[in-house]
Order: C-alpha cells, then sequence, then structure tokens
C-alpha cells in the first residue's frame, strides 16, 4: 500500500491552529457531568474514562475524521485478511488468527490455517495438563513442580505478565519462572533455589539463534549434567524430559539436541512482541490451565470484534490512538506513562515499551521515505501507589507534558477491601489531580499546581483471563492504528540488529575492532587491561 502522509490531510491545518490554542484553555472550567458522559467508551469489558483530556468536541471530530479519510480501514482489513503487511520482511501479521474463531478465518479467507493453529493449540493443551496433572517426569520419576522460562523480548515479557497477573487461578503446586537477561547472576540466581529433579527448561525462541536465551540454556543443561553426573545418557541434557522447545525453527532445536516430540511450534507471522497468544504462552496454559489460556483468547476475540466493527469516534483502541497521536504530532509530548493501580500488572509498562517502541520507533515510513512528523513515544511507568512516591512529582509539577494511561479495577479477590479501597481512591485522586490542579495566592508557588495534565483511566471490574486478554489486545491495536495513521510498518524491528550485528563480531576475537569508534575501543581496552590484571 501507498504511504498515507498525515500531515496533508485536510484536517491537519485546523488542527494545528486548534493545539495553538489548547494552553490558553482552562480545562478544568469545561462541563463537567455533560463532559464525562460524552468522553466514555466500553468494550469487551472496560471502560474508559477519557474525559480529562486536552480535546474539546472539535478536536475528537477532526481526529475521528482524519482517522476515517486515512487508509486505516484498509490497513486494518488487510492484517486480518492475511495480507504481508509487514512490508519489510514480505510476511503478514496473523496474531489476531490465533484467537479467531474457526469460522471467522473462513469468512477471512485464512481457512487454511485454521487446522494448523487448532494443532498447535492441542501442543499447549496436551503439554500444560500433563504436567498440572503430574504426569510429566523428570529423569527419576518424580513430577515437574518448577517451570523456567528461558527467552527474551516477546518471549519473556508476555508470558512473565500474564502469569502474574492472573496468578489468582495459578496451579498451587507448580511455579513458573523467568529468566531473561544474558547477567549469568539471573540463571545462577534462579537456578540455585530449584531442585534440578523436578525441574522443566521451556526453551522459547522465534529463531532458536537468539544469543541471551541459547546461553542460558547451555547454563540450565551444564546445571542438569552436574546434577545428573552419574546417569547415562546426560552428554545430552537437551534429550532429556527437562527440556522443551518453543520455536518457529524447529530444525535448529533439534540441531541443539532436543526431540521432535517435544518441540512446540508457532509461525513466522506471529511477531515477538505479540507471540503470548501462540505457543510461547505455553507457561501461562501451564500456570493458569488451559481452560483460563482460552479465556485469555477469548478476550482478546472481543477487542478484535470492537475493533473491526465500532465506528472511529466510538471505537477504544482507534481514539486511544487518535488522543496519543494528538499530543505527539500537534502538542510535542515525547512520552507516555502507564500507571497500572494493580500489582499483579506492575509488569506491564515493560511489556507495553516492547509493544509500542519497538512497534512504532522509526523514522522511515513503510516504503522507506524519511517521516515528516514524530512517531512513536517513550513509553514508561510504575505500578500505582509506588509511581506516586517516585516521578509523579513530574507529572504534576515538571515542565514536560506526559499523558497518563492509569488502569484499575473495581475488585480485587487478592486484596482486602480496605487496601483496596485505598488504592482505587489514589487512583482516581491522582487523575483528578492532574487535571483539576490548584491555584492559590495564599500558598508560596511550589505548593500550586498547573493542572491541564492530561489522563485517561480504564476501568475493569475484575482481572480475569477476558478482561486480561482484552486489554492486551486493546494496546495491540491502539499502536496499529498510529503506525498506520503515520505509515510505518509497526512489525518489524531493524533497530535492535545493528547493535547485536558489532557484539558477534567482538565476541569472534579473530575479528579485529576497525568497526568501532575510539571510545568504544578505549572501553575495550580498559576492561581487558582490568580483568587481566
Amino acid at each position: 500500500m501507498e504511504d498515507f502522509d498525515i500531515t496533508q490531510a485536510g484536517q491537519w491545518p485546523r488542527l494545528n491552529s486548534l493545539a495553538a490554542g489548547i494552553a490558553d484553555t482552562n480545562f478544568r472550567e469545561l462541563p463537567g457531568p455533560e463532559r464525562a458522559a460524552r468522553y466514555r467508551l466500553e468494550a469487551a469489558g472496560l471502560y474508559l474514562d477519557y474525559s480529562r483530556n486536552l480535546v474539546t468536541d472539535e478536536v475528537m471530530g477532526l481526529l475521528a475524521e482524519l482517522a476515517e479519510s486515512s487508509p486505516l480501514a484498509a490497513h486494518r482489513e488487510a492484517m486480518f485478511s492475511g495480507e504481508a503487511i509487514n512490508t519489510s520482511e514480505e510476511r503478514p501479521v496473523l496474531h489476531t488468527a490465533l484467537r479467531a474463531a474457526p469460522g471467522n478465518l473462513q469468512a477471512d479467507g485464512l481457512g487454511e490455517l485454521a487446522g494448523k493453529i487448532e494443532a498447535q493449540k492441542n501442543r499447549i493443551r496436551e503439554v500444560s495438563e500433563r504436567i498440572r496433572a503430574g504426569e510429566w517426569l523428570g529423569l527419576t520419576g518424580k513430577p515437574v513442580r518448577d517451570i523456567v522460562n528461558l527467552g527474551i523480548g516477546g518471549s519473556d515479557l508476555g508470558p512473565k505478565l500474564a502469569c502474574e497477573a492472573l496468578k489468582e487461578f495459578a496451579h498451587e503446586r507448580i511455579r513458573c519462572h523467568f529468566v531473561s537477561n544474558v547477567d549469568g547472576e539471573a540463571i545462577r540466581s534462579t537456578l540455585r533455589g530449584l531442585v534440578p529433579e523436578t525441574t522443566l527448561v521451556i526453551v522459547s525462541s522465534k529463531t532458536f539463534t537468539t544469543q541471551e536465551t541459547l546461553l542460558n540454556a547451555r547454563t540450565a543443561a551444564t546445571w542438569f549434567q552436574e546434577s545428573f553426573q552419574d546417569r547415562p545418557g546426560m552428554e545430552n541434557p537437551y534429550a532429556t524430559p527437562h527440556f522443551i522447545a518453543v520455536t518457529a525453527a524447529p530444525a535448529k532445536a533439534m540441531q541443539a539436541g532436543i526431540p521432535q516430540d517435544r518441540i512446540l511450534l508457532f509461525d513466522e507471522w506471529v511477531g515477538g512482541r505479540y507471540s503470548l497468544w501462540s505457543s510461547i504462552g505455553l507457561s501461562i496454559a501451564i500456570s493458569v490451565g488451559y481452560d483460563n489460556f482460552t479465556r485469555m483468547l477469548e478476550g482478546a476475540r472481543q477487542m478484535d470484534r470492537h475493533f473491526r466493527t465500532a465506528p472511529a469516534a466510538e471505537n477504544m483502541p482507534v481514539v486511544l490512538a487518535l488522543l496519543g497521536l494528538w499530543y505527539v504530532n500537534f502538542l510535542a509530548a515525547e512520552s507516555h506513562a502507564v500507571v497500572p493501580y494493580c500489582e499483579r500488572l506492575a509488569q506491564l509498562p515493560s511489556y507495553l515499551q516492547q509493544l509500542d517502541m519497538e512497534s512504532n520507533g522509526k523514522s522511515v515510513t513503510a516504503s522507506g521515505e524519511s517521516v515528516a512528523h514524530a512517531t512513536g513515544p517513550i513509553v514508561w511507568g510504575l505500578a500505582g501507589t509506588n509511581g506516586q512516591h517516585s516521578f509523579f512529582q513530574l507529572l504534576h509539577q515538571g515542565t514536560h507534558l506526559v499523558p497518563v494511561d492509569f488502569i484499575g479495577f473495581v475488585e480485587d479477590k487478592l486484596s482486602s477491601p480496605e487496601h483496596h479501597r485505598v488504592l482505587l481512591t489514589n487512583m482516581i485522586a491522582q487523575s483528578a489531580a492532574l487535571m483539576e490542579g490548584r491555584q492559590n495566592e495564599d500558598l508560596p508557588p511550589w505548593r500550586n499546581y498547573p493542572g491541564n495534565r492530561p489522563s485517561n483511566v480504564l476501568l475493569l471490574d475484575r482481572l480475569t483471563p477476558e478482561t486480561f486478554g482484552a486489554l492486551i489486545a486493546l494496546y495491540e491495536h491502539k499502536v496499529f492504528v498510529q503506525g498506520s495513521l503515520w505509515s510505518i510498518n509497526s512489525f518489524d524491528q531493524w533497530g535492535v540488529e545493528l547493535g547485536k550485528e558489532l557484539a558477534r563480531r567482538l565476541l569472534d576475537e579473530s575479528d579485529d575492532r576497525d568497526a568501532l569508534d575510539a571510545g568504544a575501543q578505549a572501553l575495550l581496552d580498559r576492561i581487558h587491561r582490568r580483568s587481566s590484571g
């Protein structure tokens, strides 16, 4: 598809003009009840209050018109129908197919995928149910109790977030651990507290060439060898029932020594940061059960349906995307904070960092032209109320405009009523304080708050597999919408390659260091001197 230059859209000049007057608008004085009633949406078990944003009805109307006049609808259908919208890698983008009903796949012309997806799901069910039933036995005949997922990026962040978020539904006997960093202390400290006889390692790597994951896997293999050194056949620990691979490159996993019957598959058209819906989610199914895993898929499917059918002005992912675009392109915001008021979602900001910044942190369009406008913001955050004692000072009184997404739950069975009341009250108070501010001439300047600081509140009744799935799908589609409007490819990540390439060359001792700048060479020299002396 051809690039869409958003700066040439008919709505762009008027939006620019309206943005110039935003600083003079006191949003505290806009009609409250009417605005709150208009600026809210419900979909897939999620409730969005976006009334505390620096927008007027005219701004929202123009943004919706901009979306409707763009190729967004065509791009959306191209994704769901399996066109190769990841143009740089010539791949379709079909993580949504993993959670679609078979009938929907047929309607989208993807009926041939239904059998393959069902077979992959059956493997997730089979393996997870055997482990949960105590039927997956280690070398000494003892059932597995500890699962160690080795992965990085999407092979780690999504499953780790889901297992923590859904711990209310976790198996009481099985513990899941996640190791991603190549820092040796991460894998060693995890294994130190485990019993080899009852430990299962899942090596999660799409390409099965990921340096960090494979090095951690070798360390785990050595741990098993040392633990079972008197047992025959330990020259290849990967062949034991203590290893499973999840990959799109089964031949490479088998070359490493993992038997074919202990390899779970997913496809090249599943991007890493969208892979928790695939076999990469094996650890989720082990932790919370396959039925709850499918409930998570169902929640995402409900959000997919809403995203495909709701008009722009009533479409939750589109509205969030347009608000973000308004701040980035018209009000010069460079970052976006995500603050979940739920300890079980403490990993959500890290997950969304990868989802958003790896997808839309681009400076060229899908056709390779330089963009003429800002693109994806820096995404960051922390669980509330911890963030209030960390960075909220800057949000309230700093010089940067930082839109915030607050996320909370009406009920939490894992908390007490008193704790949860205090938690939710703080969330609502912070959102209100950011917008309302406080101006009092009797107070010194440092006791006043400018207000007019924007935020959204996402409120869910409970954190269930369905609402969790819908929440993740909401942000996936928000990122997609922004990428479409900015005419960038949200599904590649070439920016991560150069550093990895240089690291590989440096690890090859026969390679010279001419490709490095003088500062990098000096750092390597110092490391060599200090570690050798």
